[in-house]
């Protein structure tokens, strides 16, 4: 087919990743896993990186979220048509699930470069006629279903993929699995190199397991034990049909169940944390194996507001393509920085007056805080104290939220009632608004235009975090619990601001609270309103010390270094 043949010219990086989050009408993201695939395709074209990937087309996306007047989401199938923005392909491949044969279809999308680099996607879709009803929506809902409904998707992601991949032509390098959930592709690579593979202990399964190896590379995202998938081995019997022997898979994927984490680290050359603290957990969760650190960044084109493109074009030429240039952001005349984020605020606080009826001021400092709704991330710290709260910031800050709960996260949901009720309680003294259906537009609308970028996980529970790069490269300063990346970027009062204790100490929710009230009192919204210049430098500080490095064409040349070309 010729859509594709240019593709299959020279040897690729296959990307596995099961949510890509390229823009806010291709629903098949959920959150930050997904943007992040995205932009690590979007620098893989712009860099000219032999890349292609794989993914699912959930047809029926993540969900939509209303909201209603008391904080209770409302899930609704946000679904879309693949036709206006993807290419069909002709290719079939099979897998079994459950003893029957199940089809699975292709779609391409094209991701292109002003570079003129060029990255293929592939978008595996089982909602074909030929197939079973119940088969059919196999690729229907991104983490929809039970576990037997994951699992099903996974087998199609890995196992599906990688045949898929064979089928149209690609001759593969490396397999990249953007975490656990694609791991099964490694038990299908495990057939190509199989020896009398049923002799679990035999010699020559070591020197299969080391072919294997050598094709691949993982990526783990999360400190949270409940974030690593993991399946019973009866449940494994029932639905994937032996793809090798089940003694075999236990051997590489864990003897009580199957974890789908253990079977990446086993059976993968180059592995990987995202960022410094992130490997320090993930070594110490599974110790034993070598994990390195290459810590996340954004694309910066996609991550820019286009009034700051502007400006950057006039006095940093080359920065999109060349993040690095940010350091030299001294360039740029500080009133200039300010006035286009004053226009970029004025858009923001406009649409939340417009949707929302706040009746919020331009003038007032405004914090953001927007990322998936869940406990660890506990977007209610802010309130512990709601009346020291008043007394510091009445009439001086404005809050503006926005986020989704998983539809099975019931603590994730109560949450966002939690800050309903709370805005509520605040009434005009200090405005609040929970703004609904976060994705990847609204996420640049907020990012871009609030003052001050709040943070304030449970540590260690912060893998990485990206929302504070994409907000640093519009200059929005950071207010951030000392985890994840915001570790390695911090420095205090110079490219923002931390909340509670060093690193390696455990979360105290009080004295994080404390630390948060002190630095707003103390620090944070003197500086915004007595000290307009020291706000600025901090801004221009933001872009050249955090943008500049916090990106990911720099994460890209690292993996293209450290974990492709080995």
């Amino acid at each position: 087919m010729e859509i594709i043949k240019e593709f299959l010219k020279e040897p690729k990086i296959a990307y596995f990743s099961m949510e890509i989050g390229l823009k806010s009408e291709v629903p098949t993201y959920s959150g930050g896993l997904g943007v992040l695939a995205g932009d690590t395709i979007k620098s893989a074209a712009d860099l000219n990186i032999p890349m292609v990937a794989v993914t699912l087309l959930t047809k029926k996306g993540y969900f939509k979220q209303e909201i209603d007047d008391e904080g209770n989401q409302i899930e609704i199938p946000d679904e879309w048509d693949p036709y206006t923005l993807m290419t069909p392909l002709p290719y079939r491949v099979n897998v079994f699930i459950e003893e029957r044969e199940v089809k699975i279809g292709a779609w391409l999308y094209v991701v292109e470069s002003v570079t003129g680099g060029r990255v293929p996607i592939i978008y595996l879709d089982t909602d074909l006629e030929e197939n079973h009803e119940q088969d059919r929506g196999i690729t229907h809902y991104l983490y929809g279903g039970d576990h037997a409904y994951r699992l099903k998707q996974e087998i199609v992601l890995g196992i599906g993929g990688v045949r898929m991949l064979d089928e149209i032509g690609f001759e593969i390098k490396k397999y990249h699995m953007n975490e656990g959930h694609s791991s099964l592709l490694t038990l299908e690579l495990l057939k190509r190199y199989k020896r009398d593979i049923e002799e679990v202990w035999d010699e020559r399964l070591v020197w299969d397991a080391e072919s294997v190896r050598r094709l691949c590379v993982f990526t783990t995202h999360t400190p949270v034990e409940a974030g690593h998938d993991k399946f019973s081995y009866d449940l494994v019997k029932n639905i994937m049909c032996e793809v090798i022997p089940l003694d075999v898979i236990k051997t590489f994927g864990g003897q009580d169940n199957l974890n789908m984490t253990l079977l990446g680290l086993n059976l993968s050359d180059f592995i990987n944390g995202v960022a410094k603290r992130h490997k320090e957990v993930s070594q110490d969760m599974f110790p034993g194996y070598v994990i390195h650190a290459i810590t996340n960044g954004v694309h910066s084109y996609t991550w820019t507001h286009d009034r700051f493109k502007a400006l950057y074009d006039k006095y940093l030429p080359g920065w999109a393509n060349e993040p690095e240039i940010f350091v030299r952001v001294g360039r740029i005349p500080s009133e200039e920085i300010w006035q286009t984020h004053m226009d970029v605020k004025k858009e923001l606080i406009d649409y939340v007056n417009e949707t929302t009826g706040a009746n919020m001021s331009y003038d007032v400092l405004t914090i953001g805080f927007a990322r998936r709704a869940t406990s660890y991330k506990r977007a209610d710290l802010i309130f512990t104290d709601i009346e020291r709260l008043l007394r510091i910031g009445e009439g001086r800050i404005q809050l503006i939220y926005a986020g989704k709960a998983h539809p099975r996260d019931h603590q994730g949901k109560e949450l966002i009632k939690r800050i309903f009720q709370i805005k509520n309680q605040l009434g005009d003294r200090i405005k609040l608004v929970y703004l609904k259906n976060y994705n990847m537009d609204l996420a640049l609308k907020i990012i871009a235009g609030v003052d001050l970028w709040l943070n304030t996980p449970q540590r260690p529970y912060e893998a990485s975090g990206t929302s504070g790069m994409k907000a640093a490269h519009n200059g929005v300063i950071n207010f951030s619990v000392l985890d994840g990346w915001w570790i390695e970027g911090h420095i205090e009062g110079y490219t923002g601001w931390s909340i509670g204790g060093p690193p390696h100490e455990p979360s105290d929710p009080l004295k994080d609270a404390d630390d948060l009230y002190n630095k707003l009192e103390s620090s944070v919204i003197p500086t915004f309103y007595d000290k307009r210049d020291a706000w600025i430098k901090m801004m221009k500080n933001a872009i050249g010390m955090i943008a500049y490095y916090f990106n990911s064409h720099r994460m890209m040349r690292r993996y293209v270094t450290e974990a492709y070309i080995r």
